[in-house]
């Protein structure tokens, strides 16, 4: 913050009347050179969407805009951070504002004269947000969402209500772009504002609204009438993105801040100096696949498949919940787009073989993790006659890389290590994968590490535990790239392929 000394004659004047108790204890930043423009963070004060998202680079004003908010239109707000130890500067500023009278340090909760509640919260881990499972809050505000987990985001999100029909309930995120696999899920969730390859994108501050589908998955509809979905009337709730940049802040324009952005390395400028979602984030050092080979796969991806018979299929089969059995269609180098179904509708082994065997051509090997609910459907496979591999990712490896020189831990290792070998440019395989955020995402979240016995590459079940989520995607393709033996026989007659 600049002193009071530093500020515009305009700042300083609507700063005394709050000093004075004539106005605002907060209001947004306007535009000095046009009082009558609006900057992004007033179009994201005034906005009417149920859920925004704010910001992208840094300097925009995104913190404040969630804590003026919290002080100046609700009666019950909720400020996140993931960490707690993060929430210290977001209450040094409340108190630059309202003081720290009615603040309760160990509860982390604000009471103010006029009845409003602002508390603060953190969730580091997956699971501490059942900690706020059933309070109400009409104003929740995401501080750097990006750093929050998906599920994390949406099971919250389910309080965000109020027993006043006079008070608004809405939910503010405020994020620079994401710097790791983990935070990519913001760019799907508001993919027509930030995917340049979304059939029908937004521009900046339009609304756009969604309801979630009987399986859960959200679905976009023209506007807030209420859909029907399951017999049950669905309110659909609004979206939109308003970018915001270091430049439509006066207080940070006025010192060297911007000139620090400049002077950061790519992609880091480009993220934070200009809000770019689709820049390069930063990987793991201990990821297994960079992304850049992910990516290049992609980009070299044809819808047309090649002319030759399918070499496998991969499927990971659900594990209840919001996992998905996903099955990966092999040919060669050429993988086909992925094909999903819910976990509900393949709850047993016949319905997982059945959309498999849907699936199959060529007489292609299916292949198939064994272990837990992967058991079922090989047997329901094998007893079809089909010709069925069973993965077992605890076994032990035998194998080593391409150098000869590293050793596996277990199969699950080998299969995503020989996969990166299979990425990478130097050996010049030309894997093209479908162009999928989702399957991104998974195929660059495992991380590695080196054991006695060889590489270990992070569960499944571990990937679970830090995320939220099952990478079935990116384990299908790996499985799909496990085993390619070919079938001796082709005793089953598939149904065919379709148009090519």
């Amino acid at each position: 913050m600049l002193n009071f000394s530093e500020m515009s004659e305009v700042d300083r004047a609507w700063i005394e009347d709050g000093i004075r108790g004539d106005g605002e204890v907060w209001r947004p930043m306007i535009d000095e050179a046009n009082e009558k423009r609006h900057t992004p963070q007033r179009t994201a004060y005034d906005s009417m969407a149920d859920i925004l998202l704010y910001g992208g680079s840094a300097g925009g004003g995104k913190t404040d805009l969630g804590i003026g908010l919290a002080l100046t239109q609700h009666s019950r707000s909720i400020i996140f951070r993931r960490e707690h130890k993060q929430l210290s500067g977001i209450v040094e500023r409340i108190f630059e504002l309202r003081g720290d009278q009615g603040w309760n340090g160990q509860e982390q909760r604000l009471n103010l004269e006029d009845g409003k509640l602002i508390r603060l919260g953190g969730m580091k881990n997956l699971g501490d947000e059942k900690a706020y499972q059933g309070r109400s809050f009409d104003l929740q505000f995401w501080d750097e969402l990006t750093e929050f987990l998906e599920r994390q985001f949406r099971f919250i999100s389910t309080w965000n209500r109020t027993t006043n029909p006079k008070q608004r309930c809405r939910i503010v995120a405020a994020t620079n772009p994401p710097t790791t696999a983990e935070g990519e899920w913001v760019i799907e969730f508001w993919s027509p504002w930030l995917d340049p390859q979304h059939p029908y994108p937004a521009l900046p501050g339009h609304l756009r609204w969604f309801i979630a589908d009987k399986e859960g998955v959200d679905q976009e509809v023209e506007d807030g009438s209420p859909v029907t979905v399951g017999g049950d009337a669905i309110v659909p709730r609004s979206r939109t993105f308003i970018p915001s940049s270091v430049e439509d802040n006066p207080f940070l324009m006025a010192t060297a801040y911007k000139a620090t952005l400049q002077s950061l390395p790519e992609p880091l400028r480009s993220q934070m100096l200009r809000g770019d979602f689709l820049a390069g984030r930063q990987d793991d050092v201990w990821q297994v696949l960079p992304s850049e080979w992910v990516e290049a796969a992609q980009s070299r991806w044809v819808e047309k498949r090649p002319r030759q018979s399918m070499t496998s299929l991969g499927v990971d089969v659900a594990r209840g919940g919001q996992d998905q059995t996903v099955i990966a269609p092999r040919y060669g180098s050429w993988f086909g787009e992925l094909l999903t179904f819910p976990g509900k509708e393949t709850p047993d082994g016949p319905a997982v073989s059945g959309q498999v065997i849907a699936s199959l051509r060529d007489g292609a090997p299916v292949n198939i993790d064994v272990i837990g609910v992967g058991s079922s459907p090989y047997d329901h496979l094998k007893s079809a006659g089909v010709t069925v591999n069973g993965l077992n990712s605890s076994e032990r490896s035998e194998q080593t890389d391409r150098t000869s020189r590293l050793r596996f831990s277990n199969k699950r290792a080998q299969w995503w290590w020989q996969f990166r070998e299979a990425l990478d440019p130097q050996n010049s395989m030309d894997v093209q994968l479908p162009v999928d955020r989702k399957l991104k995402a998974d195929l660059c979240t495992p991380r590695w590490t080196m054991l006695s016995n060889g590489i270990r590459v992070e569960s499944k079940e571990d990937i679970i535990k830090r995320l939220g989520r099952s990478p079935d995607r990116g384990d299908a393709v790996v499985y799909a790239w496990a085993e390619s033996r070919r079938a001796k026989t082709k005793d089953i007659e598939y149904p065919p392929m379709g148009i090519v």
